[in-house]
């Protein structure tokens, strides 16, 4: 059996990046990546918007505000020096209220705490950047948010990895471990250091390994509608003003790489890890689990869960769904949205004690592993500067 320095479970963007890292700083070191899907991104990674974001919703103390604003230099460094497709098309927040005008103040301290690139600016700027966006007074401006392809990202940075020598073993399901041998549906793997970055299964896995412990993930559907009838009524992206105790942003226009024009996400919450459509990826006991914290959190109605379930599964109702938007433009014809997207889920961690949803992200380990637990949205965004940050911090010490 041949031992490899690192071996990273999952071929995610951060499952990726934690390797570009890793080769950048010890070139001369044996890496392999293990995913139980036959290539990369298949999961978040492969179903996200594709935004990078600007970073001015996080607070100032959390790794999301430390590394958005860096991370969206550095994606876009990447993507222009490998060519790849970005749509630099920017962002609007609007406001609909007195109240969500003061939301968008804190928005604006926020941001400008992190290093973002925001301002407020009035109608008259808002009508000159798209005259179809309706806002109330002001709305918060950030230039710098832009949109790429996370399938043909993360497939370039595995191909930099091949050239540097990193291996890759897909249809490779981690079953458990002995010490640092990792069993696997292909077989015996052992490592100098394990690294999880198995997305909805990182906490299952961190807890082979005595990490984790006091969390469990709760997996949300994310689904947005496409706008077929053309790709100009929408000229960036338009945002609502978010409730800032839940990591979820609420329904909003989201411009492609391509230009294209879809409204979400939902946030409804899923029976399974992998609940994409019908009974894809059915399992008795993850339903079992999932169903068990959410009924405590239903049951409980720890952070407002009970009305945001009620409010997110009326959003399968697509005329509903489509109202939700109307207010953020003054037109866009209802007919014009068809089709729905590829749907993704959301690894959200929960912390078990406290039924919270944990807004930052999580890293756990000691010298012999590693575990990514909670590398939700902006992750794509921080990603390159997160990975550094975790290989310096953790992995090389």
């Amino acid at each position: 059996m041949k031992k490899y320095d690192f071996i990273i479970i999952g071929s995610g963007i951060i499952g990726l990046t934690i390797a570009l890292a890793v080769k950048t700083r010890k070139p001369q070191s044996d890496v392999l990546i293990l995913d139980k899907e036959p290539g990369e991104a298949y999961h978040a990674s492969g179903r996200n918007s594709g935004v990078l974001h600007a970073g001015f919703y996080y607070t100032a103390d959390s790794l999301k505000a430390r590394f958005t604003v860096e991370g969206n230099k550095a994606m876009k460094a990447y993507v222009k020096a490998r060519g790849l497709k970005i749509n630099a098309c920017g962002k609007l927040v609007v406001a609909q209220n007195e109240h969500e005008l003061g939301q968008l103040h804190e928005l604006l301290q926020r941001g400008q705490r992190n290093g973002s690139n925001v301002r407020l600016i009035d109608e008259g700027e808002v009508f000159d950047l798209d005259p179809n966006v309706k806002t109330y007074s002001k709305a918060l401006y950030s230039p710098d948010t832009a949109s790429i392809d996370p399938q043909e990202v993360c497939a370039s940075i595995k191909n930099d990895l091949l050239k540097l020598g990193v291996e890759f073993s897909y249809n490779t399901k981690y079953l458990s471990r002995k010490d640092n041998v990792l069993e696997t549906t292909q077989g015996d793997f052992e490592a100098g250091k394990v690294i999880n970055a198995a997305g909805l299964y990182a906490d299952q896995v961190a807890r082979d390994f005595g990490f984790g412990l006091k969390y469990t993930m709760i997996p949300f559907k994310g689904l947005y509608l496409k706008y077929t009838k053309n790709k100009t009524d929408v000229a960036m992206n338009i945002y609502p003003v978010p409730n800032l105790k839940n990591p979820f942003l609420g329904v909003h226009y989201t411009k492609t790489v391509g230009g294209d024009i879809k409204i979400g996400p939902t946030a409804i919450p899923a029976f399974w890890r992998e609940n994409y459509n019908g009974k894809s990826g059915f399992s008795s006991q993850e339903m079992s689990e999932v169903l068990f914290f959410e009924s405590k959190l239903y049951l409980t109605n720890a952070f407002n869960f009970r009305s945001l379930a009620h409010e997110e599964l009326r959003k399968y109702n697509k005329n509903y769904f489509i109202s939700l938007a109307l207010g953020l433009v003054k037109y866009v014809d209802p007919k014009g949205f068809t089709d729905w997207s590829k749907p993704g889920i959301r690894a959200q961690l929960l912390d078990k004690q406290s039924l919270k949803l944990v807004q930052d992200f999580v890293v756990e380990g000691d010298g012999k592993s590693i575990h990514i637990l909670n590398a939700v949205s902006p992750a794509f965004t921080c990603s390159l500067p997160f990975s550094q940050y975790v290989v310096d911090q953790y992995v090389l010490v």
